[in-house]
């Protein structure tokens, strides 16, 4: 699995102009899968997420996590992150799973996050959807299982 994840201030995401999706302080979640990945995968990113100090403490330090902030999630599935852009122009997309398997993966994701006491927003698998926040920092960073 691979995850960009974005310090925010709050984010949304919004299908044919309902918002499906909304946090306040908290990460916003970027979700790809590939063909090899499995729950072992999914556990991993999310113990890391819940984990990941990138919240400043009293001190100013990047030293809290999610969970110790009490901040929220927003996960969005994001195919394209797993797009090969070496050869031509136009991206290829064989390293993502398809939706019959990366669906069931990424819903176990949320449900691991969810488990951990975080409250977890979602986009809408499959959908085109409009993606909407206010990157606190700017903190950005990429997360791999492999």
């Amino acid at each position: 699995m691979r995850v960009v994840v974005q310090r925010c201030k709050e984010a949304s995401v919004t299908v044919d102009g309902r918002v499906v999706g909304q946090i306040g302080k908290g990460l916003m979640l970027l979700v790809g899968v590939t063909h090899e990945d499995t729950e072992q995968d999914a556990k991993y990113i999310a113990d890391k997420m819940a984990g990941l100090r990138i919240f400043e403490d009293e001190s100013g330090k990047m030293n809290l996590s999610v969970l110790e902030t009490g901040g929220q999630i927003l996960s969005v599935s994001q195919f394209t992150l797993y797009g090969d852009c070496r050869k031509g122009k136009r991206p290829n997309f064989m390293a993502a799973a398809r939706p019959d398997v990366a669906e069931p993966l990424y819903h176990k994701f949320n449900e691991m996050l969810r488990a951990q006491g975080l409250h977890v927003e979602t986009g809408m698998f499959g959908e085109m959807m409009d993606v909407s926040l206010v990157n606190w920092g700017p903190v950005t960073l990429i997360v791999d299982s492999k």
